[in-house]
């Protein structure tokens, strides 16, 4: 296990807000962070200092100038973190509203054909693929995950791509199981067969775990949500091929550019941004001697691996003199107990308990964590494995080995009290 030292740990810690206290609550250990990471204190900082601009951008005065260049800026943090020196970077939104708008683009303008999903996928893409191909008239089919693995394979996609495949969808992390796709084999398998397919891929859930890499995934359209990436709520952030943004879509006549934008834009959603960027930047030096921007980034990338994967490690098969879930006979781990596709997120049900009254005993003890019920967000993970609900523990790069022994105590506590 590779935890990070002790003084990383507290550097890291100490560049997020309410770290280890929730304002209305008091004192929490924070294991919802697929519901929403902890944001940077850079961000509240900038978000605070933006929102008293009252100017806007294209005028002819220095703060609209200087407005512009933090546009820009951003833009090409957003380059560098998601190693796309193609195609453009814009905001929305939402992830969510982005992805529709993706997805609507990709199927209304493509020949008539074959829209492909998965059922791992979050309702964003799903129900946006099932909207425009009814409204397009193409056949929306979904490929089945593997409910031991919790995940989708290229060897599933290459079993049911076919050539009039006119639009693909990926999702690149499981909100639910909380298991990685290799979307750069997937794509390959897509292209293998439909090489013209516009393949758009859901990395809401993926982005906070670091290892972007848009240039080799041969894709045309990625999305993320900056409330799960150490920034905000209010907007999403989407990359567009130069072929996707080619196609008919929304935007102003006579506008330069083929712009994906529609209105003006909150600078401040650009610049809080360059603040995730800056922060992934800032991580990879501490555990880096690279002097490069893009190799301290992918140095971070591969440390937040590194140290999650180790937290996952001792929350499942324990830490200290604490036994791990796997060891809690009244425990199942969704998607198995040892699963390389893991990023930072155990989901468990608890044998003669229902989902949310662990959530509340947790809560309780001074754990957050969140229930995942059967609904329209996860019945199409739980369904299949026959279970109304699951308790969703995830965690992120700013927790500690500490706080998952915290989090053991109190499991055992509960279960013993259910024996």
């Amino acid at each position: 296990m590779t935890f990070f030292s002790p003084e990383l740990m507290t550097a890291v810690r100490d560049r997020f807000a309410l770290v280890e206290e929730c304002p209305f609550e008091g004192k929490r250990v924070f294991f919802e962070n697929a519901g929403g990471a902890l944001t940077l204190n850079s961000v509240v900082e900038t978000s605070a200092k933006m929102a008293a601009i009252p100017d806007n951008q294209g005028r002819d005065n220095p703060a609209a100038h200087a407005l512009v260049a933090m546009i820009n800026k951003a833009k090409d943090d957003m380059r560098v973190l998601f190693n796309a020196p193609e195609g453009q970077f814009f905001v929305g939104e939402s992830g969510t509203e982005l992805l529709f708008r993706l997805i609507r683009t990709a199927v209304m303008g493509t020949p008539d054909g074959i829209v492909l999903g998965s059922t791992v996928e979050h309702p964003a893409t799903r129900s946006a693929c099932a909207k425009w191909a009814e409204a397009a008239g193409k056949t929306h089919v979904l490929i089945a995950h593997d409910d031991d693995t919790g995940a989708v394979s290229a060897e599933a996609y290459a079993a049911a791509v076919t050539p009039d495949t006119q639009v693909a969808t990926i999702l690149h992390t499981s909100p639910v199981t909380g298991m990685g796709m290799d979307v750069a084999a997937i794509a390959k398998a897509i292209r293998a067969v439909a090489p013209e397919a516009f393949i758009i891929v859901d990395g809401i859930q993926h982005a906070a775990h670091g290892r972007l890499d848009i240039a080799s995934y041969g894709i045309d359209g990625y999305v993320v949500s900056p409330y799960k990436v150490f920034s905000r709520h209010g907007y999403g952030v989407a990359w567009a091929s130069d072929r996707l943004s080619a196609l008919p879509h929304d935007h102003l006549l006579n506008a330069p550019g083929e712009p994906w934008e529609l209105g003006t834009r909150d600078t401040g959603a650009y610049v809080t941004f360059s603040d995730v960027v800056d922060y992934f930047d800032w991580l990879g030096g501490q555990v880096s001697d690279a002097t490069d921007r893009r190799d301290r980034i992918v140095a971070a990338g591969a440390a937040i691996h590194a140290h999650e994967a180790a937290l996952t490690d001792a929350m499942i098969h324990g830490t200290g003199n604490l036994k791990g879930l796997a060891d809690m006979p009244e425990v199942t781990i969704i998607g198995g107990v040892d699963n390389p596709r893991r990023e930072g997120l155990v989901s468990i049900s608890v044998k003669g308990m229902d989902a949310p009254d662990v959530v509340t005993k947790l809560r309780e003890r001074g754990i957050r964590t969140h229930t995942r019920k059967a609904d329209h967000y996860s019945g199409n993970i739980l369904d299949p494995l026959g279970l109304p609900g699951a308790i969703r523990v995830s965690m992120c790069h700013y927790n500690t080995e500490a706080e998952v022994a915290q989090f053991l105590q109190a499991m055992r506590e509960i279960v013993e009290e259910t024996a």
